[in-house]
């Protein structure tokens, strides 16, 4: 059936005192491990297991153009966006160098770039929707059959990777001009100010920022009537690598696994999600805060706290990936750490 309505099922909660318990009786003061307590019980919770397991992690970025970028959005012309993505298929960026370090399987999907087909590669999947999204300052960023299209191929596609043998999932971008988007999705879910939402992205100056927040506003006005649900906010706010994200977060909810969270924004368009599907936070794991304006306002809408606090802003899933070690080191901590019965270490107090 068409994924424009996912079903997404709040993770049963009932083994909660007894994973609590679990971890309380492990040879450390209760709670001394912090956040890493927190993340093995979620998944633990998710698996509905005392010995939750997470070993592949395969990672998603998702690639397009912005019509917004007619508006003068960015310092960057939008021939970056596909010289980018050349860059990932040769092996050369962030990203790249990251998931080599992690053996976490990269792919990358072309979901909206200008101009001719990108040449063949292993690991290209083509999934373009268009030439890029539309000018959403003068009408929606796509129709309502492009978003439709983009949730159900996000779909397809993890689809394959759970298929081909990961048990979590991360997902970046690349798109000159999306954090305008990411911008507007943040001010259209939180009902906030332009103001609170737009950044430097990929390096505006202070009069740049002032356009991109008045363009924001203009925008916000401009579809205000439409904006009822989160799929409408994404469908005339977003862009096609963003609506893609959106659709593969839902769809991994769906099918019971976990993703990790990038910055800025992969939570925009996890924004869109929650806001039609609040249990979508059940099964999400949340990197890093991002250096760019905005994302720890979204994290504290969202009463979520994050494994990192870098000061990154490049996207990519940068920080989803660097996150993945610390999810794994607490997954082993629920597995492997001995309870204070089987080490043998007496628990009572003494003088």
């Amino acid at each position: 059936m068409p994924k424009d309505r996912f079903t997404i099922t709040a993770v049963d909660n009932s083994l909660d005192a007894v994973i609590q318990n679990t971890l309380d009786n492990k040879t450390k003061p209760p709670g001394s491990l912090g956040q890493l307590e927190a993340v093995a019980a979620q998944i633990a919770r998710l698996q509905h297991s005392l010995s939750p397991q997470l070993s592949r992690l395969n990672h998603c970025v998702f690639a397009a153009d912005h019509g917004v970028c007619d508006e003068g959005v960015s310092p960057y012309p939008s021939d970056v966006t596909r010289q980018m993505v050349l860059n990932f298929m040769a092996g050369g960026a962030a990203i790249n160098v990251f998931c080599r370090q992690q053996d976490v399987r990269l792919t990358v999907v072309d979901a909206g770039l200008k101009g001719e087909p990108l040449p063949a590669h292993p690991n290209l999947i083509d999934a373009k929707l268009g030439e890029g999204s539309a000018n959403l300052l003068r009408q929606p960023a796509m129709s309502r059959e492009h978003y439709q299209l983009a949730v159900d191929k996000a779909a397809d596609i993890i689809e394959m990777q759970l298929a081909e043998g990961a048990d979590i999932l991360s997902f970046g971008e690349m798109g000159i001009g999306n954090t305008t988007s990411g911008a507007a999705l943040m001010a259209a879910c939180l009902k906030v100010d332009p103001a609170d939402c737009v950044g430097a992205g990929t390096g505006a100056d202070a009069t740049l920022i002032e356009h991109k927040t008045q363009v924001v506003r203009q925008a916000l006005a401009l579809h205000q009537a439409g904006l009822t649900s989160g799929r409408a906010i994404m469908q005339h706010l977003g862009g096609f690598e963003l609506a893609m994200i959106a659709g593969a977060m839902a769809a991994t909810a769906e099918l019971g696994k976990p993703f990790i969270v990038d910055g800025f924004l992969a939570t925009a368009a996890l924004l869109t999600v929650w806001y039609d599907h609040p249990e979508i936070l059940d099964y999400a794991l949340f990197s890093h805060v991002s250096g760019e304006h905005g994302h720890q306002r979204m994290l504290t809408a969202l009463g979520v706290k994050p494994l990192l606090q870098l000061d990154l802003r490049l996207g990519e899933g940068t920080g989803a990936v660097l996150a993945w070690p610390l999810i794994r080191a607490a997954v082993a901590m629920l597995d492997e750490m001995a309870s204070f019965d089987s080490a043998g270490v007496d628990t009572a107090g003494g003088d």
